[in-house]
């Protein structure tokens, strides 16, 4: 399934024909329900060429054709027929075959347009979000009770708008959050910044983070107990929304299943081996402060790398973005000292760009730090020797098998314990591994009541742990004694 989705990415990296691959499903995604033929396409498709927007000659009705052809073969196009009037055979192949967009084909053609609108800089982070998801909630908890006694149609109605709302708003916050410091991320990590590169980002982090950072940190809590609130309630809410009627196969709303609301949860609150995204977010904003105060350390040291050759490269790209071909051979020269050779040996393999591809749009060059900063091309060192080592090699070998063996014989134990865990006395690795597995299954429930297990993905041995007032598991081991009260432990 994973491939053929895949291949509806096909057109936007085509070989060739890649603008006319783009303008059709524009074409077929710029109203709903577009039911086009070939023709149809074509006539669209002049317009796009006499304004320069596909290559010459591309609206020919056999060109568009086999183009739609391909978009049907990489399943982002569906053929339909109807019936037509058609004055000749050829009218009527081209009137009756129509062509339709698929549902996965509307998504992919909607998330580029938006992925092209979008600016180099970083994005806002919608923190007026973070209180009205907080009054959501509260409100989301007074329908659901008005709800469960009532049982009307008016506050099950309601019910539906506020979940809905709920999610919207959060997966927007998320989104923003997202781009936000992964556009951080990929400033911050410069080695080289400009001293008003510097002082922007100083201002950015602190100021506008802290922000960020503030309003997340106080309405976390609120938000924490209010999902905490809902928690016991989560079935009945789920009940109440009920099903669609379009079908098992139907994508729902967000919010109608539980695993959408584990996921809401968990991004404000912390599980057992599973920090939440607020964690992150805090994290990552301590590690892009880190890293402007080095680069602000770097550019101010006496013994740093500046001043640096970012301004002159800069520069000396521009003058060969703006020259005619001439100018930049003249310029190559003179710049780098190299001047055209001609290669008496074979030609070397393709593995990169090929000859229709201007130099702006192939693949980036990593310049090196010393190149950037001192116009130093002079290697640094020499290359180190990749010693062979055979007995060191079989020695680590040994150990991964032992520990291994271990591993397996310590599963075997507890598969044999299972029948009575209650009488068994353990081993010391054998209870290790029944605490790493313990772990896992805690760390999948949302509250103490509530069930959780997890299972070896080698040997498959599964642990189940489930909440029972007043009982207490008991495990003895060479290692001591694990007790888990109100609990009860499983093994199989």
């Amino acid at each position: 399934m994973e491939p053929a989705r895949l291949k509806l990415y096909a057109y936007l990296d085509a070989r060739e024909h890649q603008r006319t691959y783009l303008a059709i499903m524009r074409l077929f995604t710029s109203t709903l329900l577009a039911d086009l033929s070939a023709g149809e396409v074509a006539g669209a498709l002049a317009g796009a060429e006499r304004e320069g927007r596909v290559d010459h000659g591309e609206s020919r009705i056999e060109n568009v054709i086999n183009r739609l052809k391909q978009l049907v073969e990489w399943g982002n196009l569906v053929q339909g027929r109807r019936e037509v009037v058609a004055s000749s055979i050829a009218e009527f192949q081209h009137g009756s075959v129509r062509y339709q967009v698929s549902k996965l084909a509307v998504r992919v053609q909607r998330d580029v347009d938006e992925l092209l609108r979008v600016p180099e800089g970083a994005r806002e982070v919608a923190r007026e979000l973070l209180p009205a998801g907080e009054r959501g909630l509260g409100q989301l908890g007074r329908t659901l009770s008005e709800a469960l006694l009532t049982g009307g149609r008016g506050p099950r109605e309601a019910l539906a708008e506020q979940v809905t709302t709920l999610f919207l708003q959060h997966a927007e916050l998320a989104a923003t959050v997202r781009d936000f410091y992964a556009y951080l991320g990929q400033v911050v990590t410069r080695h080289h910044l400009a001293a008003d590169e510097i002082s922007g980002f100083r201002d950015l982090l602190v100021e506008y983070i802290q922000r960020v950072v503030e309003d997340v940190l106080r309405h976390t809590p609120a938000i924490a107990a209010a999902l905490a609130g809902l928690a016991g309630a989560r079935p009945e809410l789920l009940r109440l929304l009920g099903a669609s009627g379009l079908g098992e196969r139907v994508e729902r709303a967000r919010g109608r299943s539980a695993e959408d609301w584990r996921e809401l949860t968990d991004w404000f609150v912390d599980r057992p081996g599973r920090p939440s995204q607020v964690t992150a977010l805090r994290d990552a904003t301590a590690r892009a402060i880190g890293s402007l105060l080095a680069s602000v350390k770097r550019a101010t040291s006496g013994g740093g790398l500046l001043p640096g050759r970012r301004a002159e490269l800069l520069k000396l790209a521009a003058w060969f973005d703006g020259g005619t071909r001439e100018q930049a051979h003249e310029l190559y020269a003179a710049a780098f000292g190299l001047y055209g050779a001609r290669h008496l040996s074979p030609a070397p393999e393709h593995d990169r760009d090929d000859e229709r591809t201007p130099w702006a749009a192939g693949p980036a060059v990593d310049v090196p730090v010393s190149v950037r900063s001192r116009s130093d091309r002079s290697a640094r060192g020499r290359t180190s020797r990749i010693l062979d080592d055979p007995m060191t090699e079989q020695s680590l070998l040994a150990e991964a098998r032992h520990a291994d063996e271990r591993r397996a014989a310590s599963v075997a134990e507890l598969a044999a314990a299972a029948p009575r865990l209650a009488e068994a006395e353990l081993s010391g690795e054998a209870l290790g591994v029944l605490c790493e597995l313990l772990t896992l299954a805690m760390a999948q429930r949302d509250s103490a009541v509530d069930p959780g297990s997890a299972a070896d993905p080698v040997r498959g041995l599964r642990v189940t742990v489930e909440h029972v007032a007043g009982r207490a598991a008991v495990i003895r081991s060479t290692a001591g004694t694990l007790t888990l009260h109100d609990s009860t432990l499983v093994l199989d």
